[in-house]
């Protein structure tokens, strides 16, 4: 009995030794996990804190943390990337939920309904951000606070189901982005180092716009799956709320004061009130939409119908089992983001040259990519195509923008922008609906040698413009120098010369330069007196280092 009992003890011994020893076990393993999350938190906390500064590097280079530039930068990125979360966590409750193939009705009425905010954007938003030019900060920060509370609005309709507050939200979103855009295109000239021109900071704008974006897609649509598109609009939301308290902390130069006289009618901007330069570089851009628009849809519902020629094999073991229909649209994706990418990149290359030419030489690119895709067909012409599209439409927009900023004054710069930007997205779903329409055929060369031949007939029509314009420059400026040239030689001629008579006249090409902020000149005949002309005034050293010519 008591062998027994000895037994029990020792086994009741060992069971307590291995049950402290599991427990042991358990908190070296628990320890040991809580030290290595604790080293991968802190790693990954020092490689964001690397990625953060080496950002701030590139935003900041070149003068741009002075002017605010830097800022304006960031918060772009963070605007295009809840834009992103926004489009992502809508993609399957509004429009992507149906499937392409059987929704050509309900891409026509998406298409044709949201014509409807951008034709109001132009006559409206344009001039109400032009009379609160003084306050474009504040003008920012409401559509992003705007942004947030429809996010919010959306986030509550999606488990309901409720079908219009989402589109309603979903078109206000819209509006209030291109309204974002607008504001940020028209204080663009105001945080401009000296060093950079219009077109290469918007260039860097777009970069990191678009670098920011195609970070957060495939991040909001791993989210989506995991947390619903519920979660992913509040967390846009919040996103957008601190953006809007970034927005009202830019450099208070960003506002300019109000220089119209007070109960003095708002200037309208049309696309006929721009001048020549910029109508010009409006109308190539229209054609350069046109063009993705129509090759967006247009190639979507071809693979979808596989009426392409890797696809439309007549006997299944004679097609590619690689590029099949997902993998194809992933590929054409692909392309165009690349493109996008390249576009901005090449625009912060060629910062010398002169962005009229530019967007006719993405024009240009884009009729020769027409032709050649429309001859030779195929995977590999369709993935250059898509490229080619979305290189040209930034490239052809940043070069766009340059213009505006540099041809219109400050007082209506927004209203043009926002005709420009009505007129740019009309075109766009314009060309989708050709696309949408011509796709019904199912012969990629019908469409795309209709293509061809609009875009060829559009560069065509501008060249000629052009060259009637600068003849008629050129012709102007020799007959205002020829005016100017006669009266001078006959004043110096019947001058009598005396002791102290000045006699030189002035240069007849000081006439013709532009008075900057900081080289105010007095003419020549009030300077007959004898009075000491005015000095050049001195640029204040207090102010930030901006290119007042932009």
């Amino acid at each position: 009995m008591e062998g027994g009992w000895d037994r029990a003890r020792q086994i009741s011994r060992r069971v307590a030794r291995g049950a402290a020893d599991a427990g042991r076990a358990t908190v070296r393993a628990t320890k040991a996990t809580a030290n290595g999350t604790a080293r991968a938190g802190k790693a990954t906390a020092k490689g964001a804190r690397k990625v953060g500064k080496a950002t701030r590097r590139l935003t900041y280079a070149g003068g741009a943390g002075r002017t605010g530039l830097g800022r304006l930068i960031e918060l772009s990125a963070g605007n295009s990337a809840c834009d992103a979360l926004v489009t992502v966590a809508l993609a399957s409750t509004v429009f992507f939920g149906v499937p392409v193939g059987e929704a050509r009705g309900s891409v026509a009425l998406y298409l044709v309904i949201t014509m409807l905010p951008f034709g109001l954007l132009a006559p409206f938003v344009g001039p109400i951000l032009d009379r609160f030019r003084s306050g474009r900060r504040y003008v920012m920060a409401g559509t992003l606070f705007g942004r947030g509370l429809l996010c919010f609005a959306m986030a509550a309709a999606v488990g309901p189901g409720d079908l219009p507050t989402l589109f309603i939200g979903a078109l206000g979103v819209l509006v209030l982005s291109k309204a974002y855009n607008v504001s940020r295109a028209a204080i663009m000239p105001s945080v401009l180092p000296a060093d950079i021109t219009l077109v290469s900071a918007n260039a860097r704008v777009a970069l990191f716009t678009l670098v920011s974006a195609g970070v957060a897609v495939p991040v909001g649509a791993g989210l989506t799956a995991w947390l619903g598109s519920a979660m992913i609009l509040r967390v846009a939301m919040v996103g957008f709320l601190l953006l809007g308290v970034v927005a009202v902390r830019l450099p208070r130069h960003v506002d300019s004061p109000d220089t119209e006289e007070e109960g003095a009618a708002p200037r309208w901007r049309t696309l006929l009130k721009v001048g020549p330069a910029v109508a010009e570089a409006v109308w190539a851009n229209v054609a350069i939409r046109v063009f993705s628009g129509f090759l967006l849809f247009f190639l979507l519902f071809l693979v979808q119908d596989q009426a392409v020629p890797w696809l439309a094999a007549a006997e299944p073991w004679a097609r590619d089992p690689f590029f099949d229909i997902p993998k194809t649209i992933a590929l054409l994706a692909g392309a165009a983001g690349l493109g996008g990418l390249a576009g901005a990149a090449v625009a912060n290359w060629t910062r010398n040259h002169a962005p009229q030419l530019i967007v006719l030489a993405t024009l240009a690119l884009t009729v020769v990519t027409a032709i050649v895709t429309a001859v030779f067909f195929g995977l590999w012409t369709a993935l250059a195509i898509s490229l080619v599209a979305a290189f040209a439409q930034e490239l052809g927009k940043l070069a766009l923008d340059a213009i505006v900023q540099r041809e219109i004054g400050e007082e209506v710069r927004s209203s043009t922008f926002g005709v420009v930007e009505a007129v740019l997205q009309l075109a766009w779903v314009f060309g989708g609906l050709v696309g949408l329409v011509l796709s019904l055929t199912e012969s990629s060369l019908a469409g795309l040698v209709t293509l061809a031949v609009l875009l060829t007939a559009a560069l065509g029509w501008l060249l000629v413009l052009r060259r009637r314009r600068v003849r008629a420059t050129k012709a102007e400026l020799r007959r205002r120098r020829a005016e100017a040239a006669a009266p001078s030689g006959a004043a110096t001629a019947h001058a009598e010369p005396g002791p102290h008579r000045e006699t030189t006249a002035p240069e007849e090409d000081s006439a013709y330069d532009e008075p900057t902020p900081y080289d105010q000149t007095v003419p020549y005949d009030e300077l007959r007196g004898g009075e000491e002309p005015p000095r050049k005034e001195k640029i204040d050293p207090t102010k930030p280092l901006t290119n007042p010519n932009g």
